[in-house]
C-alpha cells in the first residue's frame, strides 16, 4: 500500500502542475511531451484520476498519508496529525 500511495502522491503532484500550466500559461505539458491526444498521454490522465480517486478515498476515512515513518498518536478522526520521529526522539 505504501508503493501505491508514493506513486499516487507524485501523480497527483504532475497534474496539478499541468493543470496550473494549463491555467496560467495555455501550456499543456504532458500533450507537448507525449503528444496532444496521444494513448500514452490519455493513459497519464487516467492515472493521475485515479490516483486522485486513491488520495481523496484515504482522506474521507481518515486514514494517514505520512508514509511508512508515520507514528499517528494523534489520530482524532480527521485524518493523521503525526508528531513524527524527530518529535519523538526529542
Amino acid at each position: 500500500m505504501q508503493a501505491i500511495l508514493c506513486i499516487s502522491k507524485i501523480l497527483v503532484i504532475i497534474g496539478g502542475l499541468n493543470w496550473g500550466l494549463i491555467g496560467f500559461f495555455n501550456f499543456n505539458f504532458i500533450d507537448r511531451i507525449l503528444g496532444e491526444g496521444s494513448i500514452s498521454g490519455q493513459i497519464i490522465y487516467c492515472l493521475v484520476g485515479l490516483s486522485a480517486l486513491v488520495i481523496s478515498v484515504m482522506i474521507a476515512k481518515g486514514e494517514c498519508l505520512c508514509g511508512s515513518s508515520c507514528q499517528c498518536s494523534k489520530k482524532e478522526g480527521s485524518g493523521c496529525h503525526c508528531e513524527g520521529k524527530d518529535k519523538e526522539d526529542k
